[in-house]
């Protein structure tokens, strides 16, 4: 299963975010940390603040935080408000639709992943504040976070970008 770009920035955003629930982060801040686009990260925080995910404040001295408790939001929660849909293969259109079982051996597939994605929250898969604190206070450069914490290869590929 491949997730779209939204939604790993998605979880970037809520991770970074999660790491500092004492300020107030700007968009650009949270961009250059993770060395992606600013305008597709504004879309994304403006989703995850209709989502109720996040709060937004404008204005010189604003700027993006939790809404709520990173031990309240769940990975599948998010993932299930990112993503489009979870049709692994286009059955509707095959020849065979109906006749084979493939339909549902990926529908059980995507019901387990989204099952171990419900089981961690945000708060578990940050390692709570103190843990990326000190991997974000090292950030000067873009992709730095992504280096210091070994996550250096993109985790979704570009074609599937959200």
């Amino acid at each position: 299963m491949r997730l779209t770009r939204y939604t790993d920035y998605s979880i970037r955003t809520l991770i970074y975010l999660a790491a500092r629930p004492d300020r107030l982060s700007s968009i650009s801040e949270i961009a250059t940390a993770y060395g992606i686009s600013q305008n597709h990260l504004m879309k994304v925080v403006h989703e995850l603040g209709k989502a109720g995910y996040v709060e937004t404040l404008r204005g010189r001295t604003g700027g993006v935080r939790l809404a709520r408790p990173p031990e309240t939001i769940t990975i599948g929660e998010v993932v299930r408000r990112m993503e489009d849909g979870f049709d692994l293969v286009d059955c509707p259109s095959c020849p065979i639709n109906g006749a084979c079982g493939v339909q549902g051996v990926l529908a059980e597939a995507t019901r387990a992943f989204l099952a171990v994605l419900d089981r961690r929250t945000l708060a578990s898969v940050t390692g709570g504040p103190n843990g990326l604190r000190a991997v974000l206070a090292a950030l000067k450069t873009p992709r730095t976070l992504a280096a210091a914490s070994g996550c250096e290869r993109e985790a979704v590929p570009d074609d599937v970008a959200g």
